[in-house]
């Protein structure tokens, strides 16, 4: 079997790829994730997707690389990582009874060939009207400073749900499990 990279240093993603029960290593990639002038949230998880990977190319030449990049979506707007508390709680706030949407990036980069497959995969999030005690008290507990959205959606985060609409609820958490593994298995790779 090719061996595999996951270029990240995120422990979301490495959990959600220790599911396919595949051997792999990973290896953070140091790219400048700024956006472009005018960048659209899909051009834009696709290309840091694409640059994570290509990033490892020469380091592991014999490699299937795996790149992926998310970003979350509120009227048009991006929304970061919240960083603290306070930036946290005025996210949810904001969400309350309305529709966040995910877009995740993913690139399989074949360095041996410099094939590369890219995709990106959206997931919505429709919030219940949360009260400030709601959120506050959910924030305290989970302390979601590191999530695009400010909740752990694998967590208590989906208390905060009203429902949830797309075609991969791993993309969600940062690394979409159902088309990489279509991606994996175009690569010669048999999942399962």
């Amino acid at each position: 079997m090719r061996p595999l990279v996951l270029a990240s240093g995120s422990l979301y993603r490495r959990e959600l790829l220790q599911r396919l029960q595949l051997p792999f290593v990973c290896h953070s990639p140091n790219i400048d994730e700024t956006p472009h002038a005018n960048e659209e949230a899909v051009t834009l998880v696709q290309r840091l997707a694409v640059a994570k990977a290509c990033t490892l190319r020469k380091q592991f030449l014999q490699h299937l690389i795996i790149g992926s990049d998310q970003v979350a979506v509120l009227d048009g707007q991006i929304i970061g990582k919240p960083g603290s508390r306070a930036a946290a709680i005025a996210q949810l706030q904001t969400a309350s009874g309305r529709s966040l949407t995910f877009y995740t990036g993913l690139c399989l980069l074949d360095s041996a060939s410099n094939r590369l497959q890219v995709d990106c995969v959206p997931f919505t999030v429709h919030f219940r009207q949360l009260t400030d005690a709601q959120i506050e008290r959910y924030v305290d507990r989970e302390k979601p400073f590191d999530c695009a959205g400010s909740f752990k959606s694998e967590g208590l985060g989906i208390s905060l749900f009203r429902t949830t609409e797309g075609e991969d609820a791993t993309a969600l958490v940062g690394l979409p499990l159902i088309r990489l593994c279509d991606m994996l298995n175009q690569a010669g790779i048999e999942v399962p």
